[in-house]
């Protein structure tokens, strides 16, 4: 399909192609926005046209649905999904409002919608820490991921923190150990990780942040070396800002970001893709936390 076929596709659906960081260079080459979920989230949010396809995993295109409910919301592959996303229940979230005073529950976006439904506000890993420290509350309950979680505790000492016990597996596996032999192999490469790392790997890094914020932090480098800390679909963005840069990953691939593909992604403009469906009252529960980080994250600015 040429640029010009794209273009055209894309007005005859009225629709606009969000894609993640995460999926494959060819699909973010097409893409209208490429992002984080932060950033991602907004554009769902903001968008005025009638179909968003959405190059990532089930839970971003729950989340585009929930802010934009009048959209059609699509897609490429109905099968693409993230495993922490489900990883705390409702049980262990209702044990501890009942037993923990003052409690706020926060929510990674990298979740599902039932989870959102159950808490207080919604956090992306590049605003949690100016959010929960915003919260009245003296207790969070961080969920899904620990990792996360045990990061933004570190920048917010003063509050009591519990935990779910979630990870993202392609982060939780990589190791100290090769993230040393990378170091070894490139002694002048800076070592940029993403929080959902566990902590010895963040206490190796340079530098700390969500994948928009290693990009930002590449960028004023432009030309150096850097070992890279998070999902190696990042690494297209990083070389069309920096191309003067040497990068280097360590972790695996994310397999279900791989699995939105050009095709499915272009099916998607032609009357193809999986259409997102969240039930009302879920997604008038979700829509709440979700909200609230946007307002908060706005009010941040001012």
């Amino acid at each position: 399909m040429t640029k010009e076929e794209l273009l055209q596709a894309k007005e005859r659906a009225d629709a606009v192609v969000l894609a993640h960081y995460y999926v494959p260079e060819e699909v973010q080459a097409i893409a209208d926005c490429v992002g984080d979920s932060f950033y991602l989230a907004k554009i769902a949010a903001d968008t005025e046209k009638q179909t968003i396809v959405f190059c990532g995993v089930r839970f971003m295109g729950e989340s585009a649905k929930i802010l934009n409910p009048s959209r059609r919301v699509l897609l490429p592959d109905e099968s693409a999904d993230c495993p922490m996303a489900h990883m705390a229940s409702a049980e262990q979230i209702a044990r501890l409002r009942a037993e923990v005073p003052d409690l706020a529950v926060v929510c990674y976006i990298n979740s599902s919608a039932a989870l959102k439904g159950l808490s207080d506000v919604c956090v992306t890993s590049s605003n949690a820490v100016k959010i929960v420290r915003a919260l009245p509350n003296k207790n969070i309950l961080f969920i899904p991921d620990e990792n996360l979680g045990r990061w933004v505790q570190k920048k917010v000492p003063e509050k009591n923190f519990y935990f779910s016990g979630g990870h993202c597996p392609v982060h939780a596996c990589l190791t100290a150990e090769a993230v040393a032999a990378a170091k070894a192999a490139h002694p002048a490469a800076a070592v940029a990780a993403h929080p959902e790392c566990r902590g010895e790997i963040l206490a190796l890094a340079d530098f700390v942040g969500s994948t928009s914020e290693i990009i930002g932090f590449a960028k004023k480098r432009p030309a150096g070396e850097l070992i890279v800390a998070t999902e190696p679909g990042v690494l297209y963005e990083l070389k069309r800002q920096c191309p003067g840069g040497k990068f280097y990953p360590v972790t695996g691939v994310c397999e279900d970001m791989k699995r939105v593909t050009l095709a499915k992604t272009l099916a998607c403009l032609s009357g193809g893709g999986y259409e997102v469906r969240v039930d009302e009252t879920a997604a008038a529960a979700a829509r709440r936390p979700l909200k609230r980080m946007l307002e908060l994250a706005e009010q941040d600015k001012k």
